[in-house]
């Protein structure tokens, strides 16, 4: 039957013929028998027969190889955990050529099967490795572990994403004999992979499964402080360890399917905590404050970020450091005023899932030095983004931490800070500032810079200003109109600041996007009824008629007739068109 011409029946008895080859083998340890004294020889001739005979009906091709190989593949393992004595038999260089040739056209089979083809390979390959390639020394064969090692290594450039993912995992699975002197090969070749770039956007699956592979290989190799950086995870080589994770968790790649980066970061995150607790216990005295520091700053962002799958995954992998004794993670940031905020107790007790159990912890890292930026990072992501639930009580949480800090200056001005300097970094990254730019809003409308507000020309205000001028060429709409609310939030500061948010107001007025200048006008309008001071009360009426009856959505000279108007009556210079310079 395993050789017959009935696919599904072919398919069942190839499968039953590597389990009961298994568990026949199982059999004979008990009475301290091999394998091939519990079967005959001529059996053993037939399960050897069974790929070539496939191979030679081109049947691992079309429809059928999707069964075939992972049926092969399973007959492959099991056939080596049995110890069959096939040792530099030419047949092992035929099952080798099929694991390879699985993994270079995985791209030929249907979605459904992809994933069971190569767990059945990767299984696969790892028992023939262990059976087939080591000495009875222990060590590899110098020339299959060359051949495989770059080999795969080579994958890991394929222009077929699912060639690199089998090529990633395919090295994640070899032995650690195989891994022993080629680690820094192997680490290199996945590193290179897991870099971001533009052009690679769409290898997401295969970054992640990069990441999986680099923590296995870690654990596979094992760390020696003082161990050699071909061979083991090291003193000289953790750094870069590290560094590839920390920037995985900055994997924010979108495509049609939405946050896609999320399946990198997430992978990122299992194995900063796998490898962090297996050096804690192992060789913690390379586990320095420049690793850990950074690692649980980028696990706090992450756990207040909006996705709430990947908020419970990092806030499950922060409690998991910051609770471990056996090993005990050193050098974590404010352990003491952690464990006050995150007692033992929310191990079990805190859903990360839940928007309205998470986000009331989160906030209180906000107070923490260390922590304050990458988790007012996350947060602003959470506030501005567009998920109801997520943003109410994200909004909840962080207004709570900023009225709790209301009579206290300093530490408002260390905030208002932080704030600037997120606001900075990401001037150019959408994803960030879009919701950066709508919580400011949240925050100018529920008056929590009023501290700030009430003094002539605070450098806050001035500050924050200056960076929103950078969007006033943009041709983001949604960009345009978080700006817009930001500047009617920043007339309620005092002095120059006042003056600078109108021109900038007015300017608006007169964009070239009809939509903008309509928002504008709606949004003054507004602003003008909560902040009546922003105008002399002998031209309020006028201004918000005009503002009111104008149609700002006609032709741009009409519109910037009104709005020389409101320039001379709230004494702001008319905007002057500059021409463009000839060389």
């Amino acid at each position: 039957m395993a050789t017959g011409p009935d696919l599904h029946g072919r398919h069942g008895a190839i499968m039953a013929c590597g389990e009961i080859t298994h568990a026949l083998y199982e059999v004979g340890l008990q009475t301290n028998r091999t394998v091939v004294d519990v079967i005959s020889p001529e059996c053993v001739d037939v399960l050897k027969s069974i790929h070539h005979v496939l191979h030679e009906r081109k049947q691992y091709r079309g429809f059928g190889g999707a069964l075939m190989r992972p049926a092969i593949c399973s007959l492959i393992g099991k056939l080596s955990l049995s110890k069959m004595p096939f040792k530099n038999d030419p047949i092992i260089s035929a099952w080798q050529w099929l694991i390879d040739d699985t993994i270079h056209n995985l791209h030929l089979f249907s979605s459904g099967v992809k994933g069971g083809i190569i767990v059945a390979v990767v299984s696969a390959l790892s028992a023939l490795c262990e059976e087939y390639y080591q000495d009875q020394m222990g060590q590899a064969d110098p020339q299959m572990q060359d051949a495989l090692v770059s080999q795969y290594i080579g994958g890991l450039k394929s222009l077929q994403t699912l060639t690199r993912s089998g090529s990633a995992l395919a090295l994640s699975c070899l032995p650690t004999f195989m891994i022993r002197g080629k680690f820094k090969q192997i680490f290199d070749g996945l590193r290179q992979m897991c870099s971001v770039s533009q052009m690679e956007g769409n290898f997401t699956e295969a970054r992640r499964d990069a990441v999986r592979a680099i923590t296995l290989v870690c654990v596979k190799a094992g760390v020696c402080a003082h161990g050699r950086p071909d061979s083991t995870l090291c003193s000289n080589n953790i750094a870069d360890v590290y560094g590839v994770l920390l920037s995985c968790l900055n994997d924010y790649t979108t495509d049609s399917r939405g946050d896609v980066g999320a399946w990198v970061r997430e992978a990122a995150m299992t194995a900063l905590m796998e490898l962090t607790m297996l050096v804690a216990r192992d060789a913690p005295e390379i586990l320095s404050p420049d690793l850990v520091k950074p690692m649980m700053c980028c696990l706090a962002q992450q756990m207040a970020e909006k996705i709430d799958r990947y908020r419970a995954h990092a806030g499950n992998a922060f409690l998991r450091l910051l609770h471990s004794t056996k090993p005990a993670v050193p050098h974590i940031p404010h352990r003491e005023e952690l464990l006050i905020i995150l007692p033992v107790e929310t191990l079990t007790s805190l859903n990360w899932n839940a928007p309205s159990q998470a986000f009331k912890y989160i906030a209180q890292l906000l107070g923490l030095p260390e922590y304050r930026y990458h988790t007012l990072l996350g947060l602003s992501v959470s506030v501005g983004g567009i998920t109801e639930s997520t943003g109410h009580f994200s909004s909840q949480a962080l207004f709570d931490f900023l009225r709790g800090i209301q009579s206290d200056e300093a530490a408002l001005e260390q905030f208002g800070e932080t704030l600037l300097r997120i606001f900075r970094d990401n001037l150019r990254n959408s994803r960030v500032s879009v919701p950066l730019l709508r919580t400011l809003s949240q925050m100018l409308a529920n008056s929590c810079f009023e501290i700030f507000a009430t003094q002539e020309d605070h450098h806050f205000g001035l500050d924050l200003l200056n960076l929103c001028k950078e969007y006033r060429k943009s041709k983001d709409v949604v960009k345009l109109r978080a700006c817009i609310d930001v500047f009617c939030g920043l007339i309620q500061f005092q002095g120059e600041v006042r003056k600078k948010v109108w021109s900038q107001l007015l300017l608006l007025l007169c964009h070239s996007f009809p939509v903008i200048r309509k928002a504008t006008s709606s949004e003054v309008y507004e602003m003008l009824l909560t902040y009546d001071d922003a105008v002399s009360p002998e031209v309020l009426d006028d201004v918000m008629t005009l503002l009111s009856d104008t149609d700002w959505e006609s032709d741009l000279a009409t519109v910037r007739a009104h709005r020389n108007q409101l320039c001379d009556w709230l004494g702001i210079p008319r905007p002057r068109l500059v021409a463009k310079g000839t060389s």
